[in-house]
Order: structure tokens, then C-alpha cells, then sequence
């Protein structure tokens, strides 16, 4: 590239108290204002967080070789940066953020790593679970608007840990999928399965991250829950779970996913819903009502929350694509 054509402010005389506003200057011609402010925002908090630290290259050079080791040990079925961004505290900030919830609907939380695209579809009345070792638990659940109103034919994508804690994609040997399904809610909102009751269960914890815990002094286990995760047109994403009440993880959340409006506490299966089931009454019992939100309400919700967080910040700002960029006169 000839030099006399790139059309670039000219960087000299940089030290640490103006490389910031250089950066922020070579990145000034980007045409696309989110991506602009985004990279603005980045590299001023990535720079100060060096001056106010006092990085050093040892430092610096060690977190390298971390965010290295983290790539490496990804595959298709372990997203180690997912169970980082977990762990940090990152993944449910941006979901809170992303997915505002009015205070009626259910309330969003973690993916986690272990969601996988290969689940079987299953009817209503699937078992979802083949672990002979697992307590039977039957999972009744209603899903619907802020209304109150029903919502047939939700996509309902499911997962849980087998009764040693594990799912099925971290045994080498996997002959597929199991402890999952993707269910329909019906006409009426319902849907219901047979599942295994969730236990606590440590993430993995031999990686990178599993390392970052050790040296932090954290433990690495999550209490027993169950993910669900619900796609329908006209409707936000809910990404959530549910957690047994009174687990000994409850408030030390390895990835700080629990909440209070998601924890349950397990019911017993009475005769009646055994014969119209087809459990065995006594067996445990899970029940929840959902409650999604539509894509115009989180919109609203979204785009107002964002106004309101960037006035909290004293920035004049507009929204580009439903996103907060600078005012620019």
C-alpha cells in the first residue's frame, strides 16, 4: 500500500497519558457509529484499567497465554469463553441487559456451556432422561404472555446433568443426545415430561478457568437446577432455569445464575396425576408457570432502560438500530 494514500490522522509522540486519544483518533473514521462507540468505551476502560493497575508486560503477557489456553480447549461441545464470560459474572449482565424483563414475566439466566443444536424433539409425555441411576421427576409447566393469555407452539429447548452431574456431551462415548429434548407447547400452553430430578454439579474445572477459581479461592459448583430455553415469533427469547430450593450451592452460584423468582420447591405426585401421566405417584414434581415477554415490550423496555442509563452517565446520546450511540450535532 503507497503510504501517501492512507488517509489517516498522524500518531507521534505517543505516551501513557495520550495513547488513549490516539487510539480513539485512528479508530474515528469507522463508519458504523455502534461499532465506533463500542471500540471508544473498550479501549478507554482497557487503558485505564492498565494505568490505574500498573500492568506489568509479565502480567499482560500472562493474561495472553490465559485467553490462548481458553481458545484452545474449546471444541464443539466445551465453549470454555462462554463458562469465562460465567464465571466473571459477564453472561448474566449482558442477558439482564439485553433481555429486560418486566417485573411480571419470568426472568432470564445463564446458557451456560453445554447447551448443544442436536437434541431430539420430543412430544409432550417424553422422557427426556435414560439414567436408571436418577430420581423420576415429573416437569408439569404452563408458558404464557404478560397477559395471561396461552401460547401454543413455543419452542421449548430443555437440558439437564445426569444424577452423577454430568451432561451427556462431556462422556467421550457419547451415542447422543440424552438429559435433553425439544418440546411444543400445546394449544392450552402446556407442556410436560418426564425428567430425572437435577443435582449440583461442579463446571469444569480442568481448564483455564477451572485454574482462575483455584487461584481466586472459589469453588467451581453450580446447585441442581434445570436449563429451558423458549423461542417463539413475536416473542423476546427466555433463556432460564429453574433451582431447587435449598440446595447447599444456592448463594454461591459458580456462575451467578441463581435468582429468587426461579427457585422451586419440588412437589410429590399425587394419585390422580400418576394415572393421568403415567408416573408412579410418590415420584418428585416439578411445576412452573412461564410467563414470556413480546418482542415489542422488551424493545420498549430495552431502548428506555438504555436512555435512562446513559443519562445516569451524563452522555447525550441517540439510539442506532435500538442500540445507544453518541449525539453528534
Amino acid at each position: 500500500m503507497d503510504p501517501s494514500q492512507v488517509d489517516i490522522p498522524p500518531l507521534k509522540d505517543l505516551t501513557i497519558d495520550n495513547i488513549t486519544e490516539n487510539v480513539h483518533m485512528i479508530n474515528s473514521r469507522c463508519p458504523d457509529p455502534r461499532l465506533k462507540y463500542v471500540m471508544e468505551r473498550l479501549v478507554s476502560h482497557v487503558h485505564d484499567f492498565a494505568r490505574e493497575t500498573r500492568l506489568s508486560t509479565s502480567e499482560w503477557m500472562a493474561a495472553i497465554r490465559f485467553l490462548t489456553s481458553v481458545g484452545q480447549i474449546c471444541s464443539d461441545v466445551r465453549q470454555e469463553f462462554i463458562l469465562l464470560s460465567d464465571v466473571v459474572g459477564l453472561s448474566l449482565l449482558v442477558d439482564s441487559i439485553d433481555h429486560p424483563k418486566p417485573s411480571h414475566s419470568t426472568e432470564g439466566t445463564v446458557l451456560g456451556p453445554f447447551h448443544t443444536h442436536d437434541a431430539e424433539h420430543s412430544p409432550n409425555g417424553g422422557t427426556i432422561s435414560h439414567d436408571p441411576d436418577g430420581s423420576p421427576c415429573l416437569v408439569l409447566c404452563t408458558v404464557k404472555d404478560t397477559a395471561g393469555a396461552p401460547i401454543a407452539g413455543a419452542k421449548i429447548d430443555i437440558w439437564e446433568t445426569d444424577s452423577k452431574g454430568f451432561y451427556d456431551v462431556q462422556y467421550a462415548d457419547r451415542p447422543g443426545p440424552d438429559g435433553r429434548a425439544v418440546m411444543e407447547s400445546d394449544g392450552e400452553g402446556l407442556f410436560w415430561f418426564k425428567a430425572i430430578v437435577p443435582v449440583p454439579y461442579p463446571i469444569p474445572h480442568d481448564g483455564p478457568v477451572g485454574k482462575l477459581l483455584k487461584l481466586l479461592k472459589r469453588h467451581p459448583y453450580r446447585p441442581s437446577h434445570m436449563h429451558f430455553m423458549f423461542d417463539k415469533p413475536g416473542y423476546d427469547r427466555l433463556i432460564t432455569a429453574l433451582y431447587l430450593r435449598g440446595d447447599p450451592y444456592e448463594t454461591s452460584d459458580a456462575v451467578f445464575g441463581v435468582k429468587e423468582s426461579l427457585l422451586v420447591d419440588l412437589g410429590t405426585v399425587n394419585a390422580e396425576q400418576a394415572a393421568k401421566y403415567g408416573v408412579k405417584e410418590g415420584s418428585k414434581l416439578m411445576t412452573y408457570d412461564f410467563v414470556l415477554v413480546s418482542d415489542k415490550e422488551a424493545t420498549q423496555l430495552r431502548e428506555k432502560e438504555a436512555m435512562a442509563a446513559m443519562e445516569k452517565l451524563g452522555r447525550r446520546m441517540k439510539l442506532y438500530k435500538g442500540l445507544p450511540v453518541p449525539e453528534v450535532d
